[in-house]
């Protein structure tokens, strides 16, 4: 097996699974791995992950599709990532563990605070100051809960 970087691959980190992807340089698929990961629904409306079932996914598709592609990590050139959109995790910058499990873009706890952010007159400030309108979508109403 040489180790000359031959490959690119793509490390797609969605909300139902996460999948790896090695392309050659006529971007033919040359090994991909799929696992899918568990929604977490404590209440109506919320919606989270684990982050630890997550980080060990990831670990296992990448390792799931080099192996399949008999892909040495030394021969990818490039590793493009793609994420869950405002999926938001916070975790302790000290020991690096999370804090609690991600908040996944579709969850709704936030309405609430939403809504008195706008209630109080605040849509045109949060709209200059981040270009975003203010919806449970996004991840500062998150960090705020």
């Amino acid at each position: 097996m040489t180790h000359q970087p031959r490959y690119a691959a793509a490390l797609d980190q969605g909300t139902t699974g996460t999948r790896f992807m090695i392309f050659d340089r006529q971007g033919r698929v040359v090994a991909s791995c799929y696992e899918e990961h568990t929604q977490v629904c404590p209440q109506p409306g919320w919606v989270e992950h684990d982050p630890g079932e997550i980080w060990e996914k990831t670990r296992r598709v990448i390792a799931g599709a080099l192996g399949q592609g008999d892909v040495s990590p030394q021969q990818l050139a490039a590793i493009g990532i793609t994420n869950q959109r405002e999926t938001t995790v916070v975790w302790d910058p000290h020991t690096g563990q999370p804090l609690h499990n991600a908040v996944v873009w579709q969850d709704t706890r936030t309405r609430e605070i939403c809504q008195r952010l706008i209630a109080d007159g605040l849509e045109e400030t949060f709209r200059v100051k981040t270009g975003l309108p203010i919806a449970t979508y996004f991840s500062g109403p998150k960090l705020k809960w």
